[in-house]
């Protein structure tokens, strides 16, 4: 099963802004889409954006949208999530997950996730 594994994170101040990425093998990839999602301590998990490997389609949760940009470099099996504008509500652990069947929206639609990679934006 193809396993995401996510870098970027780190601590920035309020305003600022942080890339993270994504890398996948697609060997094993039957996926269409790559989603990101993210979570704070004692919060659900929180859909944040979503991209097809073929079609140049982002879904963006309400969090992100006019802040964030999800992008994929499909020849580097590589998802990216552009941050800008942080604010201190930012601050969580950001995963990539591979999506399988559903609403691109719901956690449960996705079969593979990475280990996270926090980021925490300092007021």
């Amino acid at each position: 099963q193809a396993q995401p594994v996510e870098s970027g994170g780190g601590s920035v101040q309020a305003g600022g802004s942080l890339r993270l990425s994504c890398s996948v093998s697609r060997g094993t990839l039957s996926s269409s889409f790559m989603g990101w999602f993210r979570q704070a301590p004692g919060q659900e998990r929180e859909f944040v954006a979503a991209i097809s490997w073929t079609y140049d389609s982002p879904y963006y949760g309400d969090s992100a949208r006019g802040r964030f940009t999800i992008a994929r470099d499909s020849a580097k099996n590589t998802v990216y999530l552009q941050m800008n504008s942080l604010k201190p509500d930012d601050t969580a652990v950001y995963y990539c997950a591979v999506h399988s069947s559903g609403d691109l929206r719901h956690k449960d639609s996705y079969n593979s996730w990475g280990q996270g990679t926090q980021v925490s934006v300092v007021a």
